[in-house]
Formats: C-alpha cells, sequence, structure tokens
C-alpha cells in the first residue's frame, strides 16, 4: 500500500489546483498579422477561480541562455501564484538564433500591452501589474520595461522582481567575454558594442524606475553575482532600500522553488506586490 502514497499525494494536489485556479492555454498575444503563423509564441494564463474582485497580475518570463526553455515547464510556479489570488501570465517568446535580444524583448513588450488591453477578461486588474524573469527571462523583463524603445510606459509596471537575473550589464560582459557562436551568443547580441549597451538594463535606471525586489543564489554564476551587484550599485541612487536577497541556492534552483506551493518566496513576492499596490 506504501506505493499508493505518492499518487494519492500527486492527485490531492491536483484536486486542489484544479478546484482553485484555471489555466487558459496558447492564447495569442502578438498582431493578428503574426499570431496566425504556427511559430508564433504563445502565452499561458493561471486565473484564480473564486475571485471576487480584480487582481494582481504576475507576468513571469522563463530563461534559458536566450536559445532554450519553454512556458509549459512553469504550470506548477503559474498555479501557485494563482491559488494565492494572483492572475499569472506566462508567455513563451521566440528563441535565439531565430530571433536577437532585442526581437526577443520587443515580444515581452507586446506580452505587457496584451495584458494590459485583456487584463479584466481573466478577473486582472490592469494597474496592478508586476513582472518577474529567471535568469535570462530577468533580462528580458526588466530590459522590455526599463528601455523606452519598447513603449511601455513606466507606470503601466508596478514592480519588478528579478530572480538571479542574467545579462542586467551585457556590455560589461561581452567586453571582457566577446561573443562566438557558443549559445548561440552572436545571433543573440552581434557583435557591436552599442547593441551592447542598448540591451543592458543597467544603462536605463533612472527616477521612474519600478520599484525592484531582487533575489540572487548564493552559489549561482560569478558573472550573475558581478552584474547584480553593478545593477544595485547603480539602482542605489534612485532606491536606497533596495537590498538584494541571497539564497544559498545554485542557479536552477532558485526557480524551480517555485513549484512547491509552501514556499516561502511565494509569500515573499506576493507580500512585495501588496506594498507596491498599497502605496498607491
Amino acid at each position: 500500500m506504501r506505493y499508493c502514497y505518492p499518487f494519492m499525494f500527486l492527485l490531492f494536489v491536483f484536486t486542489i489546483y484544479s478546484c482553485s485556479t484555471k489555466k487558459i492555454t496558447d492564447v495569442s498575444y502578438l498582431p493578428s498579422s503574426k499570431s496566425a503563423v504556427a511559430a508564433t509564441p504563445k502565452l499561458n494564463v493561471f486565473v484564480p477561480r473564486k475571485s471576487k474582485k480584480e487582481s494582481p497580475i504576475l507576468i513571469f518570463v522563463h530563461g534559458g541562455y536566450w536559445n532554450s526553455g519553454r512556458k509549459g515547464t512553469y504550470d506548477l510556479m503559474g498555479r501557485n501564484f494563482a491559488r494565492k489570488g494572483v492572475v499569472t501570465v506566462i508567455p513563451d517568446y521566440t528563441l535565439s538564433p531565430n530571433a536577437s535580444y532585442d526581437e526577443m524583448t520587443a515580444e515581452i513588450a507586446a506580452v505587457i500591452k496584451w495584458v494590459q488591453e485583456n487584463a479584466k477578461e481573466y478577473k486582472g486588474n490592469p494597474k496592478q501589474i508586476f513582472i518577474t524573469g529567471h535568469s535570462a527571462g530577468g533580462h528580458l523583463a526588466a530590459l522590455a520595461v526599463m528601455n523606452p524603445k519598447y513603449g511601455i510606459e513606466a507606470n503601466a509596471i508596478s514592480g519588478i522582481i528579478l530572480n538571479d537575473a542574467a545579462g542586467l550589464n551585457m556590455k560589461d560582459y561581452l567586453e571582457k567575454n566577446p561573443p562566438t557562436e557558443a549559445y548561440n551568443y552572436i545571433s543573440t547580441w552581434t557583435t557591436s558594442p552599442e547593441k551592447w549597451k542598448d540591451a543592458s538594463p543597467i544603462y536605463f535606471i533612472d527616477k521612474n524606475t519600478p520599484p525592484f525586489l531582487i533575489y540572487v543564489g548564493e552559489q549561482t554564476y560569478g558573472s550573475i553575482k558581478t552584474a547584480n551587484k553593478q545593477f544595485l550599485e547603480a539602482l542605489k541612487p534612485f532606491q536606497p532600500n533596495v537590498s538584494p536577497i541571497y539564497i544559498n541556492k545554485k542557479h536552477v534552483p532558485m526557480v524551480t522553488q517555485y513549484f512547491y506551493p509552501w514556499n516561502d518566496r511565494i509569500d515573499e513576492v506576493i507580500k512585495f506586490m501588496d506594498m507596491q499596490i498599497n502605496k498607491k
């Protein structure tokens, strides 16, 4: 009988999720002229079933060296946040070598605009939109909001949560480590130092930058630790109270921890969201 326990546990968890959340799959977020193409990226939406009011919205951008990853990996994360009253949007985006950082970021900006326009259809509040991302996803999330060329108004995003984000200062990194074909980096970043600067969120910090919550793994890659340190130093004059939260984990477990419903980070993120909402 003991072999039935894991199955019964999974069935119990699935039942809880099914009763408390709803998943809407493969929604197109790009203009109709592009969304008809089979390979065009789409998004999933996770909605609290019993919400009686408009809920805050969290957009999660997955990582994977800008050349791998898919939204379906993060269903548990989406359901965990939805179960706690947060409408959660998880998009795919076109990966390198089929897209550069610029095209990927434009797609994430399109996700934000889609959320603004469609929030109420999913019981979400269009004035309470937050964005988060892990690794490469943290870079794309921050850049889409902070670089004005992508057309996102500064007050459209209530807060940015970086989870062991990579690429925050790509100019510095690529000057020291010129891109090669490894990980499709030339396709992603080009060989132009001006493009590297354009790709670096650190150069777009100003007084209008949304509030940050920043996580860094104590056992993560050295390049991520360095870039986050540089980013925080640049952010301090504008957001002096931001202190990184260091977690004793390696890079991948920094995101997989959100797959577990009892993880403290979920409540921590929601507390940050509530704080920003209550300030308005």
